[in-house]
């Protein structure tokens, strides 16, 4: 069985304005595609930021500067089972250990519905969510408890699929609101998250933690420092 590999190439250019690159490219990590189809690629670009890839997401007093973030461009399967093109924004530190999960994804054909930076929903996570749109950086407080900024404002938090992996606030309101039938955790389909599986192993693998084994729950959600 054979795979094509694709390596990611890392350019200087993602050291602008900094005294030293922060993702080595002697470390950048190959992956593979998906055995038996030599069309399929993860083809992943990381860059540094554009300013309308920000927008709205991004603005003053966020903890992080535009300059620590990284826009990661990289193939996924779709609902369709046809393979699309994403975009995430991340911290730069946070560049490898995604790549790594989202390799993994790629290759058991896991599917993603979207994957859009969050500046096209005006930095809206209810819209986003709402769209089932898989993402990460965004500078706002936690949905659901104003008085906490979320990690997402660090850029070192994931949300997948979150109408099939739904979050229930300290409430009990559940965002998005068509995620209510996946609650139920037996349910099938495609695109959920179930301990154990692809995802959260590949998660476990990277030292990150899935806030679906908080209580209550947030299925789509994922951070390396656990919050």
């Amino acid at each position: 069985m054979r795979y094509r590999l694709a390596a990611v190439a890392l350019s200087a250019a993602l050291c602008v304005s900094m005294s030293s690159c922060a993702v080595p490219e002697a470390s950048a990590p190959v992956f593979r595609a998906v055995p038996g189809d030599l069309t399929a690629e993860l083809a992943v670009r990381v860059s540094a930021v554009p300013a309308g890839k920000l927008g709205a997401g991004h603005g003053p007093g966020c903890p992080v500067p535009a300059g620590l973030l990284r826009l990661v461009r990289m193939n996924h399967w779709g609902f369709d089972g046809k393979v699309h093109q994403g975009e995430l924004i991340v911290h730069r530190d946070a560049v490898d250990p995604l790549l790594h999960v989202f390799a993994e994804a790629f290759e058991a054909r896991f599917p993603i519905r979207r994957m859009r930076v969050t500046a096209e929903y005006g930095g809206s996570d209810a819209r986003a969510m709402a769209h089932d749109n898989t993402s990460a950086f965004n500078c706002r407080q936690v949905t659901g408890d104003p008085r906490r900024q979320s990690r997402h404002a660090w850029g070192d938090a994931v949300d997948i699929n979150p109408v099939e992996n739904p979050y229930v606030d300290r409430y009990g309101v559940i965002h998005p609101p068509d995620g209510r039938a996946h609650l139920d955790r037996d349910r099938s389909g495609p695109g959920v998250i179930r301990p154990g599986d692809v995802v959260t192993r590949a998660f476990e693998e990277v030292g990150w933690s899935w806030g679906g084994e908080w209580s209550p729950p947030d299925y789509q959600h994922f951070s390396a420092n656990g919050a």
